[in-house]
């Protein structure tokens, strides 16, 4: 973080300064009290099962410099102990993001939508480090607290900051936005997601588009030719780069995959580039697609992104591929699920399958709203067109079963794992996933254990 003073600190939070020396300087914040490390700045966060001022006075006791916290916590906390007493803790954190955004040299790239923002943040990520000092979002830090904690590992040394947006209803991404004021904004796409929470499709894509009232004069990337975009983006008045079709401003030349890896030749605005991506899957390129976007909207070459290209990490449960005995292989993306991620990840199987017997280990998929059953069975028709053997776990995903041979369904995750067994013959290729709430991973990790290739 850029080093502030407590003053500064609590300038920035609009809050009051109790006791501690103003002058005493702070970079690094914590709102988790058990990673508390000596002189950081801990802040206490509420939600609707916590309550993070609790923990103010262990945060102190473990070395904090300064607490941030209401003013009823601070009355019971040691008076010499340095105070910054605010309204609201979650404020006050996005408050102090957001003047470090201001000061740092960092330029900000925020990536939304409705699949493969993580992915396409994993990729801008690995495209850049060769090039320049960065920070991007860890894990699923992508809501309102972990944004803001993105922003504030941002120091004098770092030139770009990738950040992740996600959504739970309409006024979120806006929220997220204002305070990461993006340089760059990136709409990977528009799927039915979060339908429970938004209503239509059509409000998906609105709910989307609200970053781009945050991007002034920035550059936007977005999809091509899509739709339910295309009202959203005609109001833009920045730089637009489109990604995807051949007529996009970035697009696939021809691509091939090679084992594991991917070479693909890429076009962007009329100059064209070979790379060797560490990834396979079709809906990955997708994914480069958006992030060679960006890259070429922060100013950088596109030839410059080939070494970052070779050296692409995803963040776990995306798309992880594994060796299983008997020639086998497991193809675990069981981080989350939704109609469009359901087809891409089944198609990816049966890319790597090469002849393998296809097993689709797929769970729930959730907040479908009123149509989640005709979802689900759409992805089933999908299964069975692929010529996959199914294996549906969980309440909703009994509507995956289309009657093709071999099919199971079973209740709970607990019932697939007593199941494993039996599920597959070895040298299968195996597809796992699901919503993040089922936790199918277990399934994942279970045939790793028992299946696994060891050396």
């Amino acid at each position: 973080m850029i080093p502030l003073t407590l003053a500064e600190v609590a300038a920035a939070c609009d809050g009051r300064l109790l006791a501690g020396g103003g002058d005493v300087v702070v970079d690094r914040v914590s709102t988790d009290s058990r990673t508390v490390m000596q002189g950081d700045l801990f802040i206490g966060l509420r939600g609707e099962r916590f309550d993070g001022d609790r923990y103010a006075a262990a945060a102190l006791k473990a070395g904090a410099a300064a607490v941030v916290v209401r003013e009823q916590t601070a009355a019971r906390l040691p008076k010499r102990a340095a105070k910054i007493v605010v309204d609201d803790g979650l404020v006050a954190l996005g408050r102090l993001a957001g003047h470090v955004r201001g000061r740092a040299p960092a330029r900000v790239v925020a990536i939304t939508g409705s699949a493969g923002k993580t992915s396409t943040k994993d990729i801008l990520a690995a495209l850049l480090r060769p090039l320049a000092p960065i920070v991007a979002t860890s894990g699923n830090f992508n809501n309102e607290v972990g944004v803001p904690l993105t922003l504030l590992e941002a120091d004098a040394e770092t030139r770009v900051v990738v950040t992740e947006l996600a959504m739970r209803g309409r006024g979120q991404i806006a929220q997220l936005a204002k305070i990461a004021r993006p340089d760059v904004g990136v709409i990977t796409n528009v799927a039915p997601v979060h339908l429970e929470l938004v209503g239509s499709v059509e409000d998906v894509a609105a709910a989307k588009a609200e970053i781009i009232a945050e991007l002034a004069q920035g550059a936007l990337v977005a999809p091509y030719d899509e739709p339910l975009l295309e009202r959203h983006v005609r109001r833009f008045r920045g730089r637009l780069v489109t990604f995807g079709g051949r007529d996009a401003d970035v697009h696939v030349v021809d691509a091939e995959r090679r084992g594991a890896r991917t070479h693909a030749v890429i076009d962007a605005f009329g100059r064209r580039a070979a790379f060797d991506f560490s990834f396979s899957g079709a809906h990955y390129l997708a994914d480069a697609l958006a992030a060679l976007g960006a890259f070429v909207a922060l100013g950088y070459a596109l030839e410059e992104a080939k070494a970052g290209a070779r050296a692409i990490v995803f963040s776990k449960l995306r798309g992880e591929l594994s060796t299983l005995a008997g020639g086998g292989l497991l193809l675990n993306d069981a981080y989350n699920a939704n109609p469009v991620s359901m087809v891409a990840a089944l198609e990816h199987l049966v890319d790597v399958a090469e002849g393998r017997p296809a097993l689709a280990v797929l769970g729930d998929m959730y907040e479908l709203g009123p149509g989640a059953a005709d979802y689900h069975r759409e992805v089933g028709a999908e299964v069975a067109r692929a010529g996959v053997r199914l294996v549906a776990v969980g309440e909703l995903a009994r509507e995956y079963l289309s009657g093709a041979a071999g099919e199971r369904w079973y209740v709970t995750v607990e019932e697939c794992l007593s199941a494993l067994p039996d599920l597959f013959e070895p040298g299968s290729a195996v597809l796992v996933k699901a919503s993040r709430a089922l936790a199918l991973e277990r399934v994942a990790e279970a045939i790793l254990e028992r299946y696994g290739e060891t050396d």
